[in-house]
């Protein structure tokens, strides 16, 4: 292996069920946990726990048609599993944006950087660890 090569990154993950399973060919990026209510909802729970993917990255092994796509506003929404409900992924203008890490198989290989809209979580959620909490979206870089 040459001084340049890079080792190759293969995370695969899929529903609760076992019908719906995917491969990532790049390492996962800006793993975050957002803590609004329509989150809460989503991924019944504190709140969603995802990690962006590289575009070209992804791609669905099998039960793609098990999918069920709910939009979430124009051009972004979330894909299910028909089948057991499991939350797979985020999708932007019809690709896939970025996994829940909940669904990845082992270690994802990246851990929560930042929890957005803590302002709005619910009050039974105690955030844990050292990652940067937001009461909404976090500042922009000007």
């Amino acid at each position: 292996m040459s001084d340049t090569a890079q080792p190759t990154i293969s995370l695969s993950g899929g529903c609760f069920c076992g019908l719906v399973r995917y491969r990532i060919a790049a390492p996962l990026r800006s793993a975050r946990s957002c803590h609004c209510s329509r989150c809460r909802k989503a991924f019944s729970g504190a709140g969603s726990a995802y990690a962006e993917v590289e575009p070209g990255c992804f791609a669905w092994e099998s039960g793609e048609d098990q999918l069920t796509h709910y939009a979430t506003m124009p051009g972004w929404g979330l894909s299910f599993c028909r089948s057991c409900g499991t939350t797979l992924c985020g999708r932007q203008d019809e690709r896939v944006h970025g996994v829940t890490l909940g669904s990845v198989d082992g270690d994802p290989g990246v851990a929560i950087e930042m929890h957005l809209f803590v302002g709005s979580k619910a009050p039974w959620d105690h955030i844990g660890g050292n990652a940067a909490q937001f009461a909404g979206f976090p500042p922009t870089a000007e």
